[in-house]
């Protein structure tokens, strides 16, 4: 399918339910708020048809709902002034509605990013005031797509999610989940520049690549590099990005994985999972031209290390008023013209599936494309078994990509069931 109209019928701003308390007004955002990029965090929901066609009710509890989820996510329906702190003034966030003129089973079969953006409330790497926005996309079978957009100014993956959880949750009358938004005070700010995970993005032709590895699949990855599910596959990306990249005429020198890690388990102690904000740091695998890259793990330890060596002592430094000296090799690495950056990050074992918002369980949950070179987000798939991972790369490296032979043996293309 190469073209589709989604048709706006309506938009609205959804605000609390509830005015936020006075002194729960200013939230002052972090250290590791700094280190992230000022793009936003883009996810679709796709949810099979039901019986009967009455959109009204599911939309009118997916309104209510969301307006009772704000009033415990209060800072998602506020602004960024410009000191940083977040104004929690229940302005309120936008939520439209839209009609998709073909089924859910054409979108899902074949993965067309340029469609599935469509289904996104706007452009995540564009420039907008709000901190979360909502589109509620309707297919002609009574199938749903929520497309979602949350700032990574005050959230990562890991937060976007725990507010996806809570909402649905809310919609079947739960509201167990109370999140924290106190990471300031475990990552006061620091005397350096706002937006630093800026770094990477460009205006160059990018293009999205969604990889799946099954069960099999992980298995034989996992034995060849000696490692994690995660780690596995990120060192096959990794290397095959590297080859890609010694087969241009001016190669890189150096070769970088830049492997985000959340925090919150590895504290001391642990912080609840529904912590709330940027609650991650950065590991950082460096490959030279010394190093020998005869098989998969020569990578894999490299990154595992790096990964392993972020543990409560380490988090206890980056709390300290002292600059972090990872941080500053990590910019100088990230400004060198001969470094080649792969940037991961894992959502694996969130529970993006259990979003239930009444049409039962998503039958897919995605990722679209950030314009950042080499950039790859890895999820879980339906069966929590496989890992899906969504690669950004220039649109000149897709064309070696798509048909490496050390790369295809492992993966499938297949959508959603």
């Amino acid at each position: 399918m190469e073209t589709m109209k989604v048709e706006i019928i309506s938009k609205e701003i959804i605000k609390p339910s509830s005015p936020t308390p006075h002194d729960l007004r200013n939230l002052e955002g972090s250290f590791l708020d700094q280190l992230a990029p000022t793009t936003y965090i883009p996810i679709i929901l796709f949810y099979q048809p039901k019986s009967g066609h009455d959109f009204d009710q599911p939309k009118n509890r997916l309104k209510k709902s969301l307006q009772q989820t704000l009033n415990r996510f209060y800072p998602l329906a506020g602004s960024i002034k410009e000191d940083h702190f977040i104004d929690c003034n229940d302005e309120g966030i936008e939520f439209s509605e839209a009609r998709v003129a073909c089924n859910l089973s054409q979108v899902l079969q074949h993965f067309n990013m340029e469609i599935l953006n469509q289904f996104l409330p706007f452009e995540p790497f564009g420039t907008h005031d709000a901190l979360l926005a909502v589109k509620y996309n309707i297919f002609e079978c009574g199938g749903v797509a929520i497309g979602v957009c949350v700032s990574h100014r005050i959230a990562d993956g890991a937060s976007a999610t725990t507010f996806l959880g809570a909402w649905s949750a809310t919609s079947h009358g739960d509201e167990d989940v109370c999140p924290k938004f106190d990471a300031a005070t475990y990552f006061p700010p620091k005397d350096l520049p706002w937006g630093l995970g800026d770094i990477g993005a460009t205006k160059e032709k990018i293009v999205t690549r969604r990889l799946v590895f099954d069960k099999s699949s992980i298995a034989a990855l996992k034995e060849k590099a000696s490692s994690t599910r995660v780690e596995a596959v990120s060192v096959l990306i990794w290397k095959r990005l590297i080859a890609i990249s010694k087969s241009k005429p001016a190669p890189a020198v150096v070769h970088v994985a830049v492997h985000a890690v959340n925090l919150r388990p590895r504290m001391v102690p642990p912080l609840p999972t529904h912590s709330f904000g940027n609650l991650w740091y950065f590991a950082m695998a460096v490959l030279s031209p010394l190093d020998q890259l005869d098989d998969d793990r020569t990578l894999a330890i490299k990154l595992s290390k790096e990964i392993k060596e972020i543990d409560g002592d380490y988090v206890k430094k980056l709390q300290s008023d002292e600059f972090p000296d990872s941080l500053t090799k990590g910019m100088e690495v990230s400004s060198m013209g001969d470094a080649e950056l792969c940037k991961f990050t894992s959502w694996c074992r969130f529970p993006l599936y259990e979003a239930d918002f009444g049409w039962g369980e998503p039958t897919w949950v995605c990722c679209p494309s950030m314009p950042f070179k080499n950039l790859v987000v890895l999820t879980s798939t339906k069966d929590g078994h496989g890992i899906e991972a969504f690669v950004n790369i220039l649109e000149e490296d897709a064309v070696v990509f798509d048909r490496d032979e050390d790369l295809l043996p492992f993966v499938s293309w297949k959508i959603a069931e």
